[in-house]
């Protein structure tokens, strides 16, 4: 069995007040956070900013120096005499005074260049390297790096493969960026640990735990100012725009690329460094959000503890009213000052609502009892002229025997009919009522009416109401007894339950010409039936009688039986004896 979820009513009172409250917090709450959010965008937006002009103009130092020292190498290849005499010696003792003239060149343009370690020169057919180093370049850095160049440019290697800039190589521990140029059978160029650029960048102020560095454009980190705490950043990502990063997304990574190499120069500072001037804001942005959370269902509870409650009561006991329960009442609970007025007065109001209802419900049965007795006697007059009309009849003809027979049926008759405003007689009693009424018809025209009836003796004792069978025995044989032709009426009554409830079933057929069918659209629309015979009330008397005793629950069926006469159905509630 699915769980069954509670019915809303968008326009009750609790739906209401629910959202109204939810109508102010919620926006509230949204604002606050995005503001708190905002201010957050804002701040690196600024800082992002500001750094990113100082990672720039820093970087832009980087490639002048390294353009310069290009500038410096295409003079000596293109220029120089030495060089050219070094690259195409006549001697080996020109090769020697070539190689020293350079060297000295070298040894004196280096130290004009402060972001460069060293110039080289190698010459691919002799296997000869000659290198000018600073003097802060260590003997094992110096080692490290001869022994690379060597391998490298001893075997022809392509420059397009290493680009026509600066490129980086991890030599040792340490990273590089170097420069080839190729000029016939020699090679020159320069390198620069990483190291040495970066000592600039520790007068950039990222804070205590921010930091500045260079990473290839691969994402690789080369070398940095302060040890990054979060291995799991990602600076593989595009430097055109600031982005957060680290394993808990709270870096600001800010960088830019090199023009003249495969480097880029990076900075990486921490929210709580960056946002150190909105941690206070952020935290009572927070506090009042946290509050205003925790606050709507409290207010709930409080909402529902003073107002939901009572109403719930007040309408649990208004639906029970409504479904005819008018004795119950509003219990007393502990509540508001107006709440507790509105009870006391509702609780006073259904009291006297329900004295009046009970005054207008004794004076409704009161009514309807004279109605029903009004109804029922309507049919004596009715009777009492044909009774009287059968005497004359019989006195006519002199037959005492019948005249005393039929005076004693009518005795019979008129001691039942004075005890019928009683509401119900028992079947039995209405059957012998009808038998008597039967006889007193044989006698009014013998040889012409005949009639049977059938009823089971369990129902003896069952309740209906009085002369509700006699009515319609009356007026087959007004309509339907004629000298010339016999009429047979028979009277089936049985218990049947194939409904809802069990009920009494009466079906009363006769022989004769059955029913008009204008008047049968008569009928069946409740109407009274008048014809050129005067007005015939006994069948709306009837269906009268029944919808003040049953309402709805009774039925009254007429039709015109197969291949002729008139039938009617009657249904009746049925009720235990009593």
């Amino acid at each position: 069995m699915g769980l069954r979820l509670p019915h809303i009513s968008w326009n009750s009172i609790r739906f209401k007040l629910v959202a109204g409250l939810l109508f102010v917090t919620v926006p509230l709450i949204t604002l606050l956070i995005y503001t708190n959010f905002y201010s957050i965008h804002v701040v690196h937006n600024q800082v992002a900013s500001s750094i990113k002009n100082l990672i720039s103009l820093y970087e832009g130092q980087i490639d002048t120096q390294l353009q310069d020292a290009d500038r410096n190498l295409l003079s000596l290849v293109t220029s120089d005499y030495d060089f050219r005499s070094m690259n195409t010696p006549n001697s080996e003792d020109e090769y020697q005074l070539a190689k020293h003239s350079v060297s000295d060149k070298l040894s004196n343009d280096i130290v004009l260049y402060k972001s460069i370690d060293a110039f080289y020169v190698y010459s691919q057919s002799r296997q000869d390297l000659l290198d000018i180093f600073k003097a802060s370049v260590t003997f094992q850095e110096r080692d490290q790096v001869e022994q690379y160049l060597h391998r490298l440019l001893s075997e022809r290697p392509n420059l397009a493969e290493i680009r026509n800039s600066w490129f980086v190589q991890k030599i040792g521990q340490d990273y590089y960026m170097l420069r080839v140029i190729q000029s016939g059978d020699l090679y020159v160029g320069a390198w620069v640990n990483a190291k040495t650029l970066l000592i600039p960048l520790n007068l950039i102020n990222l804070g205590s735990e921010g930091s500045a560095l260079f990473v290839t454009n691969q994402g690789e980190l080369m070398v940095s100012t302060n040890p990054l705490a979060d291995e799991n950043i990602d600076f593989s990502k595009s430097f055109q725009h600031f982005y957060i990063s680290g394993s808990k997304n709270n870096l600001l990574i800010v960088g830019e690329p090199s023009q003249k190499g495969d480097f880029n120069l990076v900075a990486v500072m921490p929210d709580k460094q960056i946002l150190q001037n909105l941690p206070n804001l952020t935290r009572i942005i927070e506090v009042i959000s946290f509050a205003s959370i925790v606050l709507i269902p409290i207010s709930l509870f409080f909402l529902r503890h003073i107002l939901l409650v009572p109403l719930k009561r007040m309408i649990a006991v208004m639906r029970r009213i409504n479904n005819g329960n008018v004795n119950v009442r509003i219990e007393s609970y502990p509540a508001s000052d107006e709440f507790l007025l509105v009870n006391q007065t509702f609780n006073r109001m259904m009291s006297q609502i329900e004295e009046l209802k009970i005054n207008v419900y004794e004076e409704q049965l009161s009514k309807h009892k004279a109605e029903l007795q009004h109804l029922q006697l309507q049919i004596n007059p009715h009777f009492f002229m044909n009774s009287l009309n059968i005497l004359f009849n019989l006195a006519q003809v002199k037959n005492y025997e019948l005249i005393q027979e039929m005076t004693l049926c009518l005795v019979q008759y008129f001691r039942f009919m004075f005890r019928s405003n009683l509401t119900f007689v028992t079947l039995r009693e209405e059957l012998q009522h009808v038998r008597n009424y039967i006889r007193i018809q044989e006698l009014r025209f013998p040889n012409s009416l005949t009639c049977t009836i059938d009823s089971p003796d369990f129902l003896e004792n069952i309740p209906i109401p009085p002369l509700v069978i006699q009515t319609f025995l009356e007026n087959s044989i007004k309509h339907s007894v004629t000298l010339e032709e016999p009429v047979h009426i028979s009277v089936a009554i049985d218990l049947l339950e194939t409904g809802l409830e069990p009920y009494i079933e009466i079906i009363i057929r006769d022989t004769g010409k059955g029913f008009l069918e204008d008047v049968l659209a008569e009928i069946r629309y409740g109407n009274r039936v008048v014809d050129e015979q005067g007005e015939h009330i006994g069948i709306w008397n009837v269906r009268k009688r029944l919808l003040l005793l049953y309402g709805e629950r009774a039925t009254l069926s007429c039709y015109n039986g197969f291949p002729s006469g008139a039938v009617i159905e009657i249904k009746l509630p049925y009720q235990s004896e009593r």
